[in-house]
């Protein structure tokens, strides 16, 4: 009597467990790899994680910086291919290509890079069909310079400083002489190799430009002090194209949040892991929305006055 009510109540809880029983959310394992660490690239994994907090997805992370060298990246790729974790955030362009080449099942979703295409990182911004999918931050580099070009009507010489090794970087420059040329402006260029390099490369454009443009380059962005500096002590207009870069010293941005890079890029991670679609199936994004950041403050220690229509216009005003 014994036995058989204690196979009874074993059948009992296993019906339970199967039916009725509370199921355990399982714990995902992200890795994400960025290529430096700077402001932009640290709102657009916060804005990735927001997604999939609210989405309700469990996950822990394994961050890694490459510090600017591809053969890190490289190896970080390796990294999460070994221990297979559920899926990978690539972070800006070279950490992205590096995953791509050597991440082919596990899910990857990269952000910030302007041409994933041209870097070879996805086949079209459609669905891919493969393990690939993510988030353009492609700048609207025509539309910025058109306004920082009413905005400063003076300046005719624009410097502009880049890591020529960076192909997202290499891209936006294309786009500026294009924009510039279009204008009747001169693009005078400095490259670099190492975020060490940028103050002297700001240095070496004084006295030779009217104004500075910085556009999406990560070396740059991780030393956009050193860009401030030289723009403040010799009253040299700086404008950038990354919002955040405002709060930081520039005078204005036309662009968009890294935080809703993220943001979207971790929408797509949520169609993954939580509903299970295919990388694949899941078409590329741009980001869309744009503001207009200025700074009354840091335009005066650069020895200009933003004219009234521009703040009428701004979206955020840093006084």
């Amino acid at each position: 009597m014994k036995k058989h009510l204690a196979l009874i109540l074993a059948a009992v809880f296993a019906a339970a467990l199967l039916v009725g029983g509370p199921a355990v959310a399982k714990t995902f394992k992200i890795g994400v790899t960025v290529i430096v660490e700077h402001p932009a690239l640290q709102a657009d994994q916060k804005g990735f994680e927001k997604a999939l907090e609210e989405a309700g997805v469990k996950v822990t992370y394994d961050y890694q910086n490459a510090q600017g060298e591809m053969a890190n990246a490289q190896a970080i790729a390796q990294k999460f291919a070994s221990e297979k974790v559920d899926l990978v955030h690539a972070i800006a362009t070279p950490t992205a290509q590096a995953a791509a080449k050597v991440i082919k099942s596990i899910p990857l979703v990269y952000s910030a890079v302007t041409d994933p295409v041209d870097a070879g990182i996805v086949k079209t911004m459609g669905p891919d069909g493969r393990n690939v999918t993510g988030v353009s931050d492609a700048w609207p580099i025509d539309r910025q310079i058109g306004l920082y070009h009413e905005m400063a009507p003076k300046a005719k010489k624009w410097g502009t400083i880049y890591n020529a090794g960076d192909a997202n970087s290499v891209k936006s420059i294309g786009w500026t002489r294009e924009a510039m040329k279009k204008r009747g402006l001169e693009l005078v260029e400095v490259t670099i190799s190492s975020s060490s390099e940028v103050y002297t490369a700001a240095q070496s454009l004084v006295g030779r430009v009217d104004a500075i443009y910085v556009t999406s380059d990560n070396m740059v962005a991780s030393a956009f002090g050193s860009v401030v500096k030289v723009c403040n002590n010799n009253k040299i207009p700086l404008f950038a194209g990354n919002t955040d870069q405002v709060k930081l010293g520039a005078i204005a941005a036309l662009g968009f949040n890294y935080f809703q890079v993220g943001y979207t890029a971790g929408k797509k991670a949520v169609l993954i892991l939580k509903d299970g679609k295919k990388p694949g199936d899941i078409p590329s994004g741009l980001a869309e929305k744009l503001d207009l950041y200025v700074s009354p403050k840091n335009a005066k220690k650069q020895g200009f006055t933003i004219d009234g229509q521009f703040l009428k216009k701004a979206d955020k005003v840093f006084d």
